[in-house]
């Protein structure tokens, strides 16, 4: 078995952390300062966390714009990312000055949302309205403070593609679902020869 300690580095090529816990969903975001300013960004430490009140979240290496803005206006806008939009939302990910537009860079279309401010990537199947419940600066294990933020999300509005749902069931695969996996450039999708399925041991 390797072995290593994180403090003390992995000496390999490239941290297999986000290698191994992967692949990953990308939290695509979308959000608007006070100003209306709007920001579009990928992050690769994204999940869902609840069912009831739905929430999701993502972790930023940073204070990023995104939740810069997510803190002013407590909003933003989760975003599929499938394979036909993969390329677009590497673009998002470029280092820009305060101010300039990612939808423009990426070719996007902002599209308005129901109750949230911050829009909508018009090009994705899904998009997920949020609030913010929490924004959260992580600490190691000895209380000392992280220059990352969690950001947490009530999901209060939903956008599906129609075209998705198969007798009111969402279809993962048709989705082509992009996701993140390790290294500096590798990124997965799926489709639907690859599943199987399992009932969990209470439901039998």
């Amino acid at each position: 078995m390797y072995f290593y300690q994180p403090a003390h580095g992995h000496g390999l090529p490239h941290d297999p952390l986000n290698a191994i816990i992967g692949p990953r969903p990308i939290g695509w975001i979308s959000s608007q300062d006070a100003t209306g300013q709007v920001n579009l960004a990928p992050y690769s430490f994204f999940n869902c966390f609840n069912y009831t009140p739905p929430i999701i979240g993502f972790a930023s290496s940073g204070w990023k714009d995104s939740v810069r803005n997510i803190s002013e206006t407590k909003e933003f806008v989760w975003n599929l990312t499938t394979l036909t939009l993969a390329r677009q939302m590497n673009e998002t990910s470029a280092s820009l000055a305060h101010g300039e537009n990612e939808f423009v860079r990426a070719g996007l279309t902002p599209a308005p949302s129901r109750i949230v401010s911050a829009p909508r990537v018009a090009e994705s199947p899904v998009n997920f309205e949020c609030r913010l419940s929490q924004c959260i600066q992580l600490t190691a294990a000895d209380g000392s403070a992280v220059d990352s933020w969690l950001v947490l999300g009530e999901v209060v509005a939903v956008h599906i593609d129609e075209a998705l749902l198969e007798n009111g069931i969402y279809q993962t695969a048709r989705a082509q679902p992009v996701l993140r996996a390790g290294g500096p450039s590798a990124y997965y999708s799926i489709d639907e020869s690859h599943r199987f399925d399992l009932i969990r041991p209470d439901a039998r």
